[in-house]
């Protein structure tokens, strides 16, 4: 973390996190309102907060991309996130845009979902390039098929134009940081994964080609650090926010990919 450039209100002695009660999640049916704790009085600025990009994208009157599973998702991982750690989490996720460089320092962790539809600005690519090589780390969640990937390549080959993204395969350690994932994790939709349930089908091939395959691809800074990690054909939001739907799914994939993941990639961008 470049402590010159970006001063994230985070403290480095609580981000590496220990599991309690014995890493057990329970299958809490909704909606019944969110689990409420407190902030730390002793420090409540240093917590982890939760932030999500909102962004354009085409056809926004009809349907706000960047709000996808929002907030259930948000709120649902924060309190995981709580509870499975011992780190100290906000339980008030936020949301920003990246127009503000100064807004974007207060956050060591960005989510953005449905990236195959992103439009960003000038503006919005020079920030977000910005807060990644000076220590920020980005999540892209939600992308799924040819197009949507593409499309999600050319924007951050304009954030990146120097640089080549990595493939990750299991052997990474962002995959055994807290959990142990044995292979790249596939989450579909709720409805998706209720369909393709006999057939146990789990990608969303109404989309289109090319959306059997999750791919797991990551941009490092000048340090080696992973400051960005593209998840494709994968929604491990989708975990977050339907957990108290059906107990089904919240087994299969929120309890056993969604959460795990998700712990991973949040404990190992703050840790490194």
């Amino acid at each position: 973390m470049k402590s010159t450039t970006l001063r994230f209100s985070i403290l480095l002695g609580i981000v590496w996190p220990l599991l309690i009660n014995g890493g057990d999640v329970d299958f809490r049916p909704g909606p019944d309102g969110y689990p409420i704790w407190d902030k730390p009085a002793h420090m409540p600025g240093d917590v982890f907060t939760f932030c999500r990009v909102k962004f354009q994208s085409p056809n926004d009157h009809q349907w706000v991309r960047w709000s996808t599973d929002f907030p259930d998702a948000d709120k649902n991982f924060s309190y995981r996130l709580q509870q499975l750690t011992s780190l100290q989490v906000n339980p008030d996720p936020e949301s920003t845009t990246l127009v503000d460089r100064e807004v974007l320092k207060k956050y060591p962790f960005l989510y953005m979902v449905e990236t195959g539809f992103m439009a960003l600005s000038d503006q919005e690519i020079e920030n977000l390039r910005y807060y990644c090589l000076n220590g920020g780390f980005l999540l892209m969640d939600d992308t799924w098929g040819d197009e949507q990937w593409h499309h999600t390549r050319s924007v951050m080959e304009q954030v990146f134009p120097d640089r080549q993204f990595t493939e990750l395969d299991v052997s990474h350690p962002i995959f055994h940081t807290v959990f142990d994932i044995e292979e790249l994790p596939q989450v579909p939709s709720i409805g998706v994964a209720l369909a393709g349930k006999k057939d146990g089908i789990t990608h969303e091939q109404q989309v289109g080609p090319g959306t059997g395959t999750p791919y797991y691809r990551a941009y490092f800074d000048d340090d080696g650090r992973m400051c960005c990690l593209m998840m494709h054909n994968t929604d491990i939001g989708d975990g977050w926010e339907r957990e108290g739907v059906d107990p089904w799914y919240f087994k299969e994939f929120a309890e056993k990919l969604s959460f795990p993941m998700g712990i991973n990639i949040v404990v190992y961008a703050m840790s490194h």
